[in-house]
């Protein structure tokens, strides 16, 4: 059985196990975090620094280590730098299990984190190298239906299997032999979608699309459309910052409003499970919402950040959430299939999306530090000023959404719909 990409067709079994590599993409440092409690007590001589070390450094990894990738994607390598990131992985959730010390710990997740650095791009550059127009941007809303649906299975694994030995929650981290098996059908990717060489070379050979107007004439930089990706960069940075703001604070929200602490992963569930939903279903959300998908999902993200800074009712709170992974949600997909038209040569869109994940890993990583520097400039400590800066910063959003929606990081191509 074939599947229909818009170009050569490609092997259902390849088209699985394209999507078995975003398995893995959101799983770094979930087996650790519920558990930081667990192995200070296991571990009572570690500092705080280790602790921190424990859950950040695998991230930071993550960010140099994509960016690898996407050079290596350039190369007639791919298939191998899936596997050995994948090995990687896999190994490191076996090293999980023998592990005595929280230094062990602390070298095993960074290992994790260069393997998921590695397999990353590949996840929605796979998509892009073998799909093209609306075929594209369907299979990326599977495969961001994909990963987040793992991270929610894999949250309530993480919490049924902490309730035995401490090690039997990094279990979940061998989801990774999955693709690592199905590695093989890769193979059944037309050839010329793997070679970067043949790629670049049907580019240089194809005539020049005329462009009406000199002054229309894109800028490029280093055969990236520059104001096309740093549209995509900016966009995907600022709504993973106004995002992720619910899993950094809202535990301290529900501590401050005295409500009940199994709240939060009642919260934190919905959200990722209404932040998967939209992966499934982006084609007809696009079609009912058209142009105006981004616009759409800028209000969800403002409604859902409005309630965390004003209603703190637990059905409210919950509501909230689901509005807040909805709009993160739909606009996720759309921005990765964005990111892989910001290149001139096709055989770069993975180093695009390497580019703009990059970006979404660094933009998770100074949340923390941004609502500091405005909690200081304002001199607001109170537990609701960090939804009331991203409730703010998502109103600038949606604005922007709505007076730039024919701009490239905002418009749906009519094909689409």
């Amino acid at each position: 059985m074939n599947i229909n990409t818009g170009k050569t067709p490609i092997t259902a079994t390849a088209l699985v196990a394209i999507l078995a590599l975003s398995l893995v993409v959101n799983l770094p440092g979930l087996a650790v975090t519920p558990m930081l409690s667990t192995l200070s007590r296991i571990f009572p001589d570690t500092t705080q620094t280790e602790k921190q070390l424990l859950t950040v450094m695998p991230n930071l990894l993550i960010i140099p280590f994509v960016l690898l990738s996407g050079k290596l994607s350039l190369t007639r390598h791919k298939i191998a730098t899936i596997v050995c990131g994948l090995t990687l992985f896999v190994a490191s959730a076996v090293a999980y299990m023998f592990a005595d010390t929280m230094g062990e710990l602390i070298v095993i997740s960074c290992v994790l984190g260069c393997g998921a650095g590695l397999i990353i791009p590949f996840a929605a550059g796979l998509i892009a190298d073998c799909f093209v127009g609306p075929q594209r941007m369907r299979m990326m809303g599977l495969k961001s239906g994909v990963a987040n649906v793992s991270l929610v299975a894999a949250t309530f694994a993480v919490g049924w299997l902490s309730a035995g030995d401490w090690h039997l929650p990094f279990i979940v981290y061998l989801i990774g032999v999955v693709p690592l098996i199905l590695a093989v059908k890769l193979k059944g990717i037309p050839a010329d979608d793997l070679d970067a060489d043949k790629m670049s070379a049907q580019v240089a050979a194809a005539p020049a699309p005329e462009r009406p107007g000199a002054g229309k004439q894109p800028v490029m930089f280093h055969g990236f459309y520059l104001g096309k990706i740093l549209q995509v960069v900016g966009i995907y940075a600022y709504i993973t910052l106004l995002a992720m703001m619910i899993g950094y604070y809202c535990p301290f929200l529900l501590q401050a409003e005295h409500l009940p602490d199994s709240l939060t992963g009642a919260i934190t569930s919905i959200f990722y499970l209404f932040i998967f939903l939209p992966g499934f279903l982006l084609g007809k959300v696009v079609r009912m919402a058209k142009g105006y998908t981004f616009i759409a999902a800028g209000a969800a993200l403002l409604a859902g950040l409005l309630i965390f800074a004003y209603i703190h009712q637990p059905v409210m709170l919950c509501i909230g959430s689901a509005l807040t992974g909805m709009g993160y949600g739909i606009s996720q997909p759309l921005i990765y299939d964005k990111a892989s038209r910001t290149v001139g040569n096709p055989a770069m869109a993975t180093m695009a999306l390497a580019i703009v994940l990059a970006a979404n890993y660094i933009a998770i990583a100074v949340v923390p530090f941004i609502v500091d520097v405005f909690s200081d400039l304002f001199h607001a400590g109170t537990h609701t000023f960090p939804f009331i800066l991203s409730s703010t910063m998502a109103a600038g959003y949606f604005v922007m959404a709505l007076i730039f929606r024919k701009s490239f990081g905002f418009a749906i191509n009519k094909s689409y719909y």
